[in-house]
């Protein structure tokens, strides 16, 4: 059994958890303007949100710790937090996109592109370390519903 470096883990929560509060911070008023517009179906209260995200980013640093602590896997070890990095840079913009500058249309595009770039980070996941791939798995399913909400509030608003 392999032993745990505390100070790694960390470091991946932790900076998984920034890249939230920091596209948060640079949102702007998301909660007032979350009230004002026409939501669809099945929209949780904006109360929500901060929830569920803080677990998925801590989950997401952890998976991401997960394979950085895999040393046979070289490229594809590389590849899965190449993918992770870059999905996680296209989550830090759809708060901003949505929230900051209210483009919806575009918020769709972030949300798709998300998506993608989370569907391919668990594929290649699955190769290094299948644990990782499946702690991913409800944050898949959440950007599969925030896809949802956001084509929605574009086609309501």
């Amino acid at each position: 059994m392999k032993k745990t470096n505390l100070t790694d883990l960390l470091i991946f929560i932790i900076s998984a958890e920034l890249v939230g509060a920091i596209s948060t911070l640079l949102s702007g008023n998301f909660s007032g303007f979350y009230a004002e517009i026409i939501k669809p179906p099945l929209s949780p209260p904006g109360f929500v949100f901060p929830v569920v995200w803080a677990v998925l980013y801590a989950a997401m640093g952890f998976s991401a710790y997960l394979i950085y602590s895999e040393e046979d896997y070289g490229s594809e070890r590389r590849l899965s937090l190449g993918l992770y990095v870059i999905q996680l840079a296209i989550n830090f913009l759809w708060s901003i996109v949505f929230f900051r500058f209210r483009l919806f249309s575009g918020a769709v595009v972030v949300a798709v592109m998300l998506w993608i770039a989370l569907a391919a980070m668990i594929l290649a996941f699955r190769k290094v370390k299948p644990t990782a791939a499946l702690i991913n798995l409800p944050y898949l399913i959440w950007v599969t519903f925030a896809v949802y909400l956001t084509i929605g509030v574009f086609i309501l608003n």
